[in-house]
Formats: structure tokens, C-alpha cells, sequence
């Protein structure tokens, strides 16, 4: 007995060892392959906003990692799709990859009738690389203090406040909807086109409520011109923590964050996939990097392909649940 169990431990000895080896043989194989040629890094938008700076942070340390070019390509137009569709025909060995914000991926499938692409089947999914939370905010003139004076003043009359948003179906004017929807009120959605003028009429009291980004609107919550009724996330935001959340004030389910993801196209293998995951995930976790994000309101959120496969399927069906009940159409 003694020596049959000496045996099944000697056999389990090796096949842990065997299991190792193969793994590395794997990662370097898959190291081979994404040091083999450039990477080319599609930025949907104009340079200069969250998107174009996540891309030159990843090309930057893709590049490094890799010891191989990495360039970025602004391809700004029709709503994110021109970049989009150029990564959707690219192949699929982890050199074209995709950085795009969440309302492309998990609001436009349901809010465009004409959508020309499906998220699932045209794309794998890599991970999810940053967030900025979102907070409600109200102009002083308003009277509104907190979030609970917002629901009472809105039960009390109802349809008579209203709120800002940069355009119909936009993540701030879905956020809006979802808050109605939780707090169980009417309120008015004023669209705008674009953050700025429906930023600054808010600002100017014309409209007294919005749904914004919080780093956007930090430094007008700190001089008193916009008051901070609650972030939209489960925990207080370490950009401005004196905020509390929505659900401390017992408005539960109003989890809106603006979020930004790196995808590739269909076919990328998924050891490929699950190699780009961790790469992002070392390159964001950097000192220098972490502080140019929190200059920018972002702090990384990265997760293994799997587990972003999962998060954006389940805000799909939240935000689609959103539009259809409220009939929203793009414009």
C-alpha cells in the first residue's frame, strides 16, 4: 500500500511539472506570435479625450513589451463605427485591437434600429481597462441639497423638474432614465448636443439637474456653482469620497459608471486574448500610469476576458431593458 502511494505521489509530482512546462511553452509561444509584427491600437475618436489617452498608454507599453512599433489611429466618424468596422475586418492575432467606450459596446446594439455590428460574434472581448464614476448634480438655485430632496420635491410635483443630457441615448440620458426608474419619480430629459451646453445651461440654472462625469465636474462641485447630490456607483469614489453614493441616500440599482474596454477581432485565440488582458493589467498598474489616470478621473478595472465577456452582457441587457421600456430612439 505504502509503495502504490509512493507511486500516484511521484506520478502527481510529474504531471504538475509536465502541466508547468507546457504552460510555459504556451506563454511563449503566444510571446513569439505578438512580438512577431507591429501593433496597430484604433481609437474611434478625436485625439485628446479618455479613449485617445488609454490607447498611447497601451501602445506605449505593448511597444516595450514587445520590442516591436505600436502605433494608435484616430478614426473618428459616424458615431465610433468607422474605427470600429476597421478592427471588425482586421485579423485576428492580436496586433489590430479596439479601445472604445462602454455606450458603443452595451447602448448602441439596442438604441441604433441599424446597428452594423454584433459585439459578440465580430469581436473577443480582452478586458475592460478604466472607469470614472458619474455624479448627479443640481445648480444651487435649485434648492436641491441631496438625493432625497430630489425625490420629495419630484414626487411632490411631478413632471416639473427636469434634467440635462448630451443627447438622447447617451450614457448621462440612460442614467437619468434608470434614476427615474429606481426612485420611482418623473422627471423631464432635456437633450443637448453634447456635454458642454447641457453642462453649462445647468451651470447657468436653466435646467437645475444632470447627470455627469465626475472629474468634469469636480472643480465646479469645489467652488459651490454645482452641487454633488450623489455619485452612481456601490462605493464613495476615491476622486472626491466626501461625495456619498446614491444607494447610501436608499436609491439602490443607479450603478452608472463611464467605463472603456480593449477588444480584438473574432478569431484572436484566447491565450492571445488572456495574454493582452494581463499585459493591460501590468501596464495600468503602474505608478506613472496610475497617476496619469487619476489625473483624468480614471482609475484601471481590468479583468480577464471572461469576466468582461460577462459584465458587458449584463449591462447590455440592463440598458436594452431601459430603452425599449421608455421607447428611446437615437437621433
Amino acid at each position: 500500500m505504502q509503495r502504490h502511494t509512493s507511486m500516484f505521489r511521484i506520478l502527481g509530482t510529474a504531471l504538475v511539472a509536465f502541466a508547468a512546462v507546457t504552460a510555459a511553452h504556451a506563454q511563449t509561444d503566444v510571446h513569439k506570435q505578438l512580438s512577431s509584427e507591429r501593433f496597430t491600437i484604433i481609437s474611434p475618436f478625436p485625439p485628446g479625450g479618455p479613449v485617445d489617452t488609454l490607447a498611447r498608454i497601451l501602445s506605449d507599453g505593448l511597444a516595450k513589451r514587445y520590442s516591436q512599433a505600436a502605433v494608435v489611429e484616430n478614426m473618428a466618424g459616424a458615431a465610433g463605427n468607422i474605427g470600429i468596422d476597421k478592427v471588425k475586418r482586421a485579423k485576428g492575432d492580436g496586433h489590430t485591437l479596439l479601445v472604445v467606450p462602454a455606450g458603443n459596446l452595451t447602448i448602441n446594439p439596442t438604441l441604433m434600429p441599424n446597428f452594423p455590428f454584433n459585439i459578440e460574434k465580430d469581436f473577443v472581448p480582452v478586458t475592460m481597462l478604466a472607469k470614472a464614476p458619474n455624479v448627479l448634480v443640481a445648480s444651487p438655485g435649485s434648492g436641491i441639497k441631496t438625493a432625497k430632496d430630489l425625490v420629495a420635491q419630484a414626487k411632490a410635483k411631478p413632471n416639473t423638474l427636469s434634467y440635462a443630457s448630451p443627447g438622447v441615448g447617451s450614457g448621462l440620458h440612460l442614467a437619468g432614465e434608470l434614476f427615474k426608474q429606481q426612485a420611482g419619480v418623473d422627471l423631464l430629459h432635456v437633450p443637448y448636443k453634447g456635454t458642454g451646453p447641457a453642462l453649462n445651461d445647468v451651470l447657468g440654472g436653466v435646467v437645475p439637474l444632470m447627470f455627469s462625469n465626475l472629474p468634469a465636474t469636480l472643480p465646479f462641485i469645489k467652488s459651490g456653482k454645482l452641487v454633488a447630490l450623489g455619485v452612481t456607483e456601490a462605493k464613495r469614489s476615491p476622486v472626491a469620497p466626501e461625495i456619498p453614493t446614491l444607494a447610501e441616500q436608499g436609491i439602490q440599482g443607479v450603478n452608472v459608471t463611464s467605463w472603456y474596454g480593449l477588444l480584438a477581432p473574432a478569431g484572436t485565440p484566447p491565450a492571445v486574448a488572456e495574454q493582452l488582458a494581463k499585459d493591460a493589467a501590468e501596464i495600468l498598474d503602474q505608478p506613472d500610469v496610475r497617476e496619469r489616470l487619476q489625473a483624468q478621473g480614471m482609475t484601471a478595472a481590468t479583468m480577464k476576458p471572461a469576466e468582461f465577456a460577462t459584465a458587458m452582457r449584463d449591462e447590455t441587457a440592463v440598458w436594452a431593458k431601459i430603452i425599449k421600456a421608455r421607447n428611446i430612439v437615437a437621433e
